[in-house]
């Protein structure tokens, strides 16, 4: 009996051809060694824990206002102020900069600065006014939205020594400050509406204006100072510590007023008024 050798049928197809394997195992691996390593997508901890630790003093003030303890309130606000500003420092000082931290920042920002000063100052005097009330505290929060949106935007063109419209964090110490000082002195909120109501609308008013507050960003730490300048900075703390409620709201009423001061000086020395760069500098070197 003659044997016949076994055909494939018509339009089959091997799934493994001779060699195919070993080519495709050569590819994929000079496929490998071509393309880059993909770094891990991930999120540095340490500055996030700080924008943590401030949006948690941003809520703590919004739930001591409910409980009627307002001068937790105003504690817990001016602490989100100092957390707010290491957590900037801490990322350029290690080299953990990222995206998702900036985003991060805006959000917590608005909380601490936005929306809690707004509910602790309508809960503390503003309810007993009625709409007038309200809107007030919503014009703040309003305004604190667009000063944060607007920094954002504007970060590359702003000249880094000022900053444009009065800081969100300042804003809020100004507002907290006028509370932790008022119940320092043991005035009840209900006899202080409309002083709370204009200090709330001019502190979110002048968040969107133009006028140039300085930033203190020019300021090297790394570089030395006289011996002086250690003895003005003890100096600043005990007299902080003395009376923080005086001494806290005294400093950022300054600070809320000064912006208006280098505003006029600059129109009176003939420099112009806007801080926003609208052309490059080329400088020599």
């Amino acid at each position: 009996m003659s044997s016949f050798k076994k055909r494939q049928p018509k339009g089959s197809f091997k799934l493994f051809p001779r060699g195919a394997r070993k080519n495709k195992q050569a590819a994929m691996s000079g496929d490998e060694l071509d393309s880059p390593v993909k770094p891990r997508r991930g999120i540095y901890l340490l500055p996030n824990a700080f924008t943590t630790a401030a949006l948690f003093c941003g809520f703590y003030a919004v739930v001591m206002a409910m409980t009627q303890r307002f001068e937790h309130s105003a504690y817990a606000i001016f602490a989100a102020m100092v957390l707010d500003s290491l957590d900037g420092r801490v990322a350029r000082m290690t080299n953990t900069q990222s995206e998702f931290g900036a985003q991060y920042d805006s959000l917590s920002d608005m909380i601490s600065f936005g929306a809690a000063p707004a509910l602790v100052v309508f809960e503390w005097s503003l309810k007993g006014m009625g709409k007038l009330g309200w809107i007030s505290a919503f014009v703040y929060c309003a305004c604190a939205a667009l000063r944060l949106a607007r920094f954002n935007t504007n970060i590359a063109v702003v000249d880094k020594r000022y900053f444009q419209g009065l800081p969100s964090p300042a804003a809020a110490a100004l507002v907290a400050g006028f509370i932790l000082l008022m119940e320092d002195l043991h005035f009840k909120g209900a006899e202080l509406s409309w002083s709370a109501w204009s200090i709330t609308l001019f502190a979110g008013l002048t968040m969107v204006t133009n006028v140039p507050f300085y930033s203190f960003k020019d300021v090297n730490l790394r570089k030395a100072v006289p011996f002086v300048a250690p003895f003005l900075i003890v100096l600043g703390y005990v007299a902080i510590v003395s009376d923080p409620p005086k001494i806290l709201f005294g400093l950022f009423v300054l600070y809320g007023l000064s912006g208006y001061a280098v505003l006029l000086w600059r129109w009176r020395s003939g420099r112009p008024i806007s801080i926003v760069q609208t052309t490059i500098d080329h400088h020599d070197k």
